[in-house]
């Protein structure tokens, strides 16, 4: 897999998530709107477990109210938790945010970290997470594997891995670093509309002649 054919792949899956009238996911939106690395930071933790319309709405209604470690603090718990509910785990995601949000103060003058080793110190924080705040909210190169990265390139055998852990550094072997960064955003749009989990639809997807179909066993 020379760059080149990374080259036909990428522009490929660009061309037809133009055509989808899915929203952007909404830690990229966040990320669009703001480019505040805390509020990466916070829609990343309320997206885990978390059905991306009410990481929306959640975020939407969180950064209102309180979009900074200071104002994060000063809000009380209870009202945090109902203005992210009924995101997933809605009350240690609050814990979390609090952690969080004291350490950033007391370390790092207030400012979110931008290495992978001191994001995964914070409290909620995993490989996900740290990496998606890298790519959007510093803009440094990372590779953010979620359910739909992980299926999708195992499913079109770019790589044979059983975790997102391993997925993450078989990706950093075979891809070009100038789209580890798009990865994450694109096969979610993707994977949602064509690659999906169950009877993926091969029939409208334009690389079903060449794919290998890894652990499909039935398509639409």
């Amino acid at each position: 897999m020379n760059e080149e054919y990374w080259d036909t792949i990428f522009d490929t899956i660009k061309t037809r998530v133009a055509t989808f009238s899915t929203p952007l996911p909404s830690v990229s939106e966040v990320a669009d709107s703001s480019n505040d690395p805390f509020r990466v930071l916070l829609a990343t933790l309320i997206s885990l477990r978390t059905r991306d319309e009410v990481t929306h709405s959640s975020s939407n209604r969180l950064f209102k109210v309180a979009d900074t470690p200071q104002a994060i603090i000063a809000t009380d718990s209870e009202i945090l938790e109902q203005l992210i509910y009924p995101a997933g785990f809605y009350k240690t995601k609050v814990k979390n945010m609090k952690k969080i949000s004291h350490i950033l103060l007391e370390k790092y003058d207030g400012k979110v970290p931008h290495t992978k080793e001191e994001l995964l110190a914070l409290p909620g924080v995993g490989i996900k997470t740290a990496n998606l705040t890298l790519n959007l909210g510093f803009n440094i190169d990372a590779i953010c594997v979620d359910t739909h990265v992980h299926r999708i390139s195992n499913r079109k055998g770019w790589i044979d891995t059983h975790t997102p852990e391993q997925s993450e550094v078989a990706l950093q072997s075979v891809m070009p670093i100038k789209y580890w960064i798009p990865l994450n955003e694109l096969l979610v749009l993707f994977g949602q509309q064509v690659c999906t989990p169950i009877s993926p639809r091969c029939s409208i997807c334009p690389f079903t002649d060449e794919c290998k179909k890894i652990g499909v066993t039935t398509h639409r």
